[in-house]
């Protein structure tokens, strides 16, 4: 059986040598996986952060990565590849890999068992790595602000808030410095002691408390790591950031900043638009 894919994203890195282990053809084209990849892939169970772009090279020549994957062998020998991947990662009998699809056609250099190098898009990786980190602290923010609110115990988030993104997120998307969360405010949410009238009537105050928060949250320039438990893609990873408001620690499989120092801004907006559904829009301002 071969091993899982050995990452080392969560250290920040871009780039690395490996050894070439298969050269998998898919209806979508040839997927290549390595023994250790600086990659970070699209999660196939919850994709809320795009995977790592980039090339594969050797003396001279390269072929470009279109977005790196989630790949799985089973103990019976099927290759799966992203959404195809029957099971949840971790599930027995399967063996967890990275997956690096390819743009065109298979250079006849990348075969099995040759030693390549491997490069990450370094702009695009930061600008996910802020969207990211600025997602986390958002729904940490929007808890804090919505605390209030709670006639029974939902369950606490990281900073020991009332969990309302644990209950109501149903959708989250990270783009380069910023993200976008969906939460279902229906009857569930109410039944569980959520006030939505209350919170509807004071949509703009909640925004308000929320961007406050942030503002001082990005000034105080907290450290912000990724913390894995092991080497492997399989071994769970957890976000930490030492903020003003107590250490925040987030079970999270993808890639974040060093500090905070590394924002000018972070800011929501929140659309209730449809009474069902709120929409928070996260946006995150670089710092030069």
């Amino acid at each position: 059986m071969p091993s899982s894919t050995v990452v080392s994203f969560a250290g920040g890195d871009v780039s690395g040598s490996s050894t070439v282990t298969r050269v998998e053809p898919t209806a979508a084209g040839a997927v290549v996986v390595v023994d250790a990849t600086p990659f970070h892939p699209v999660d196939h169970t919850w994709p809320d952060q795009p995977g790592d772009s980039g090339e594969i090279a050797l003396d001279g020549s390269a072929v470009r990565v279109s977005e790196a994957v989630m790949a799985a062998v089973s103990d019976d020998g099927e290759f799966a590849v992203g959404s195809d991947i029957p099971v949840k990662r971790g599930a027995e009998g399967w063996t967890w890999l990275v997956g690096h699809p390819l743009e065109g056609e298979v250079p006849s250099w990348l075969v099995q068992g040759v030693r390549v190098e491997l490069s990450v898009d370094s702009p695009r990786r930061a600008g996910l790595s802020r969207g990211h980190t600025a997602c986390h602290l958002a729904s940490l923010a929007l808890d804090l602000a919505l605390a209030d609110l709670w006639r029974k115990d939902p369950g606490t988030d990281a900073l020991g808030a009332p969990d309302f993104e644990d209950k109501a997120n149903q959708s989250s998307r990270i783009h380069a410095d910023g993200a976008v969360d969906e939460y279902r405010l229906g009857k569930s949410l109410r039944r569980a002691g959520f006030d939505t009238e209350t919170f509807a009537s004071t949509l703009a105050d909640r925004e308000s408390s929320i961007n406050e928060r942030l503002a001082g949250w990005v000034a105080s320039g907290a450290t912000s790591r990724v913390v894995p438990e092991g080497p492997t893609i399989v071994d769970r990873r957890s976000w930490h950031c030492e903020l003003p408001d107590g250490t925040a620690e987030i079970l999270c499989g993808g890639t974040h900043v060093a500090s905070l120092a590394e924002f000018v801004s972070i800011s929501v907006t929140l659309d209730l638009s449809d009474p069902q559904l709120l929409v928070m829009t996260t946006r995150a301002v670089p710092a030069s």
